[in-house]
């Protein structure tokens, strides 16, 4: 278990939830945990829509000051340096979607790749456009390191189509997500999948991670 664990992919790929349930995770195994919410673009769902979750939880939470707000600036609160500074907590990094959210990580890149103690994960939903093979996927991974200046580790398919995703929708994609595996080189750490849904999928699947849905709070 790497000390900090970056979740990032394509536009609407899950990667909001999958940080605040692998974070909460981390802290129900007795990790100091604090989480940070890199993405500038204000995306539909935000790490802040489970702020009283994570609070509850004792979870620190970074997020900008701008989140849930009309309001676009690509900007970060100067307390997001602590995911780098304090090495005695366990840090969850929600990164924005494609290149363009990934710039926000560059300032942090050297830091991170320094003290070389992270995981780097794609978050892979198939269902979404322009990800709905593994070659697309793959340039997407691309643009994302090139943007944020760190290479993938890992992948994580969170294919779905939200609270309608059935237990034959996450079947559906193991292949592309093992394909995309073949042709980047890196290992397919979990399959993601609502609580229920992955309850029936244990069988099936041995690396499920269960996952609780975020609600939009504003």
């Amino acid at each position: 278990m790497k000390r900090i664990t970056l979740f990032a992919g394509h536009y609407g790929s899950g990667k909001t939830n999958i940080a605040v349930n692998y974070a909460l995770n981390l802290r129900a195994n007795g990790k100091e945990v604090i989480i940070a919410d890199l993405d500038i673009v204000n995306p539909y769902f935000r790490t802040k829509d489970s702020a009283k979750e994570l609070s509850e939880a004792g979870i620190e939470l970074i997020s900008p000051a701008f989140a849930n707000s009309n309001v676009d600036l690509p900007s970060l609160p100067q307390e997001t340096y602590k995911i780098v500074q304090d090495r005695t907590k366990f840090a969850v990094l929600d990164i924005g979607g494609d290149d363009r959210g990934a710039y926000a990580l560059g300032r942090y890149t050297p830091s991170i790749l320094e003290e070389n103690d992270y995981e780097m994960i794609f978050v892979a939903n198939f269902y979404r456009p322009l990800t709905t093979t593994a070659a697309e996927a793959l340039e997407v991974m691309r643009e994302i390191e090139l943007a944020g200046g760190i290479k993938f580790t890992a992948i994580v398919n969170n294919s779905n189509v939200g609270a309608d995703t059935t237990p034959d929708d996450v079947l559906a994609t193991v292949k592309r997500a093992e394909e995309l595996s073949k042709i980047s080189g890196l290992p397919v750490i979990f399959t993601t999948a609502e609580r229920t849904v992955a309850e029936t999928l244990k069988s099936a699947l041995g690396n499920i991670f269960p996952l609780d849905l975020q609600k939009k709070l504003f």
